[in-house]
């Protein structure tokens, strides 16, 4: 019998672009967060993958509770009103938007995804309250000009807007060039903006592992970096307490947070441009 579409209003074009035949980074991370847009190939994966690496489980899931502990804070304390989040990955519980706006009815977010099965779903994600506004932007990472411009079309970028990339710059191969993807945002966003990233680190040879089987699968490669190099990515900012650690220890007073994966292998923080 073959494998059941994921439900997602696609056009013919969004459709040629979907590739079956390989494992896919959003349909495999959603797979991992109990989500139900993902096909044989990536389920396939996601289980020998869990046998190498368990952990990697964890990640997802304590990253994702991360986002939404670090989105409420900015929302309800730093007073944010506009996020730009790139590298969406495909809709699940608690997405930006409905974080934000649960604090902040009047919040603005701009979801960033070139990924044609997130381009799919992406009318999941264009819901908002009256007061504020949802937009979605077939855009890449590695073209960080274009996705400032087109997002100026939602966000007034002559006010604080809070950067959010989460589990993706491992996609960007050379580590220069992406801190240079992460300077180049943040030098188009104003002072009293913030980056909420975090990503998954090489902190145990599991991880490293399932990067590496990951990798041989086909799929495209995900660079799993050290701390100190996920620290890079917030040189020049502020970092907001308790600074960078493992995602499960971010502001857990914020919300749920994965406490049974406290040793996770993913780093996170919140840093504010001066």
């Amino acid at each position: 019998m073959p494998d059941p579409t994921p439900q997602a209003d696609t056009g013919a074009g969004t459709r040629a672009r979907i590739d079956t035949t390989k494992p896919h980074s959003a349909r495999f991370w959603n797979y991992f967060v109990g989500g139900k847009d993902h096909y044989e190939i990536d389920r396939e994966l996601g289980d020998r993958i869990k046998k190498i690496c368990p952990g990697l489980v964890d990640v997802a899931v304590a990253s994702r509770l991360f986002l939404g502990r670090a989105v409420r804070h900015l929302a309800a304390v730093e007073g944010v009103r506009q996020f730009l989040d790139i590298g969406t990955g495909l809709p699940t519980a608690d997405n930006t938007h409905e974080v934000a706006q649960r604090v902040a009815p009047d919040a603005r977010i701009v979801y960033v995804d070139n990924d044609p099965i997130v381009l799919a779903h992406a009318h999941a994600l264009l819901t908002s309250t009256p007061e504020g506004r949802t937009a979605y932007l077939d855009a890449d990472l590695h073209d960080p000009d274009t996705v400032l411009e087109d997002a100026a079309d939602t966000l007034d970028l002559s006010r604080p807007v809070a950067l959010i990339i989460l589990n993706t710059l491992g996609h960007v191969a050379d580590y220069e060039q992406a801190r240079g993807v992460v300077r180049r945002l943040m030098a188009g966003l104003p002072s009293g903006s913030f980056l909420l990233l975090c990503d998954g680190t090489a902190t145990s040879e599991g991880m490293v592992a399932a990067a590496e089987a990951y990798r041989a699968s086909g799929a495209i490669p995900y660079q799993v970096r050290s701390v100190a190099e996920i620290a890079g990515f917030f040189d020049g900012l502020e970092m907001l307490e308790p600074g960078l650690v493992r995602v499960t220890e971010w502001r857990p007073e914020y919300g749920a947070a994965d406490r049974s994966a406290e040793a996770v292998d993913a780093y996170g923080g919140v840093g504010r441009k001066a």
